[in-house]
């Protein structure tokens, strides 16, 4: 039989549990326990009254422990030229600040080894907690960090691992896309993206074809791509060429660099006008994809709404570093514009 301790632990209620009864941000219950100041009186009272109904109590000296004397949040990013992190940041750098913490971010630029030394130059900065957007690597799947601070993953699915994070469901991501090409009468697809062994292409692939399959009528062939930039997008792009006309119709390509890449090769040549001859769709909502010259269609995360889940999320653990583990899935959407729509679709 376990502890009266135990037991209390597994049942003691959260920071989120507080939030949720009171209908506010988990920000503004730290706001409420370190920076009373900044709340509304109204929102306060309401807050301290759920706090004392539902027994909420907060480790400080855990807390303490933890959080050094640091008002300082690291995060640590994959990738800085790729817009997906730069909207995570905004999103937590806007929760970060209503809480008096100031965010300082670290860019790995896809490299493993600068990765491992942004967490460890975190660690020894002594930071109050860690967002960390990792890459698809051992060291992010294996969950033995090189820090001991309070850590948040961001789209990246934590399964198994001790830290709580957010991530995007990446299957429905695809089948979106390629539901979308289907209800715009496209039936030879293509799924075009790569390397297979990251998680979030997979996922992306695997939704595709189980949207595809699901459709009368529809197949859809895969290309393996050795990356995700415009480079790999134009060798995709010389290899449809090569197939001839009329091989595809829809393409759904991993991410919009990739859809550049295609679009740069396939403009112009008879018989593969985009989106008239062959309509594609995009990842990532990247900034590039609006731009372009034939903008594309594309899937965004909604990364700005990760980002304020994750540091809700760490704020929670700073506060309480005991606190169980929480993760939280966010639902992609579709942007459709001129390269699946033509001249149907029209700017903002």
């Amino acid at each position: 039989m376990p502890a009266a301790d135990d037991r209390r632990a597994a049942t003691a209620p959260s920071m989120a549990d507080v939030a949720a009864r009171v209908g506010v941000s988990i920000a503004t219950v730290s706001n409420v326990l370190n920076h009373p100041e900044r709340v509304r009186e109204t929102t306060r009272r309401n807050v301290l009254a759920a706090i004392a109904e539902m027994g909420f109590v907060r480790n400080d000296s855990a807390r303490s422990l933890a959080a050094g004397t640091s008002t300082a949040v690291g995060l640590v990013v994959a990738d800085l030229g790729n817009s997906l992190f730069v909207e995570i940041a905004r999103g937590a750098e806007h929760v970060m600040r209503q809480s008096g913490h100031d965010v300082v971010i670290v860019n790995s630029d896809v490299d493993v080894d600068r990765e491992r030394h942004n967490l460890e130059l975190m660690e020894r900065t002594r930071v109050a907690g860690i967002l960390f957007a990792p890459l698809d690597t051992p060291l992010a799947r294996a969950g033995q960090l090189p820090t001991r601070a309070p850590t948040v993953f961001v789209n990246f699915e934590s399964a198994g691992q001790p830290y709580s994070g957010v991530s995007v469901d990446e299957r429905a991501g695809g089948a979106l896309a390629t539901q979308h090409l289907i209800q715009l009468g496209r039936k030879r697809l293509l799924f075009v993206g790569g390397p297979s062994f990251l998680a979030a292409v997979r996922d992306r692939r695997d939704g595709a074809l189980a949207a595809a399959a699901a459709a009368t009528g529809v197949t859809m062939s895969v290309i393996e791509t050795r990356g995700l930039t415009v480079k790999h997008g134009r060798a995709i792009g010389d290899r449809i060429l090569a197939a001839g006309a009329g091989e595809y119709d829809g393409i759904v390509a991993a991410s919009d660099l990739l859809v550049i890449g295609l679009i740069q090769v396939l403009r112009g040549e008879r018989g593969f006008t985009v989106p008239e001859d062959i309509a594609i769709t995009g990842y990532d909502d990247n900034h590039l994809a609006a731009e372009s010259d034939i903008p594309v269609t594309t899937v965004s995360q909604q990364a700005e709404r990760m980002g304020e889940i994750a540091a809700e999320l760490l704020l929670e653990r700073m506060l309480d570093p005991d606190a169980a583990k929480r993760t939280a899935v966010v639902q992609p959407r579709l942007i459709p514009r001129r390269s699946t729509l033509g001249g149907a679709w029209r700017s903002d």
